[in-house]
């Protein structure tokens, strides 16, 4: 079984010398160990201290990679989700800014799976009257509520109208 700061103490060996001796722990030891103002004692200090900056170096490295990396695939995640945005189509697109609300949130908030107008309906009416500020719920949920209704409304509404075009369109 490995003991703890092993990984130290083979990498560092040289960090060990410094303290190799009780003395050079305690405090004051400068002036009751006349051997530490030797220079082979400041030789050791000045070790040591190259020692833990390199330390802090790769610790700062090792911090500084996953920050990077993390940013990396943040940046990914959201190229991801501006294509699947474009992908809906602008006027779905257009829909969300207006609402602020997108599609898979407004279905989330009303529970909805696919775009079923008395589903939206029955739904909406029940968390409407459970989140009622009277019966102790909660105004800000309600609004929310009233807000996945409009969206999914008007998906509904961009859904007919691309419908109605598809059938005008003189097929060949």
């Amino acid at each position: 079984m490995r003991m703890p700061g092993a990984a130290l103490r083979t990498r560092f060996p040289q960090l060990l010398l410094a303290f190799d001796s009780p003395a050079a722990l305690e405090p004051g030891c400068g002036a009751r160990n006349p051997d530490y103002s030797s220079p082979s004692r400041r030789g050791r200090a000045a070790v040591m201290a190259k020692y833990l900056a390199q330390i802090i170096v790769m610790g700062a490295q090792v911090v500084g990679r996953a920050f990077a990396r993390a940013l990396r695939q943040e940046f990914a995640a959201s190229r991801a989700a501006a294509d699947a945005r474009g992908r809906a189509g602008h006027q779905s697109a257009a829909a969300s800014n207006l609402s602020g609300l997108s599609l898979q949130e407004a279905q989330q908030i009303l529970n909805i799976s696919k775009l079923s107008p008395e589903e939206i309906q029955k739904n909406y009416e029940h968390l409407f009257k459970v989140n009622d500020k009277s019966v102790g719920g909660s105004f800000y949920l309600q609004s929310k509520v009233v807000r996945a209704k409009e969206r999914l409304e008007e998906e509904l509404r961009i859904q007919a109208q691309e419908d109605r075009e598809k059938e005008q369109r003189p097929q060949t």
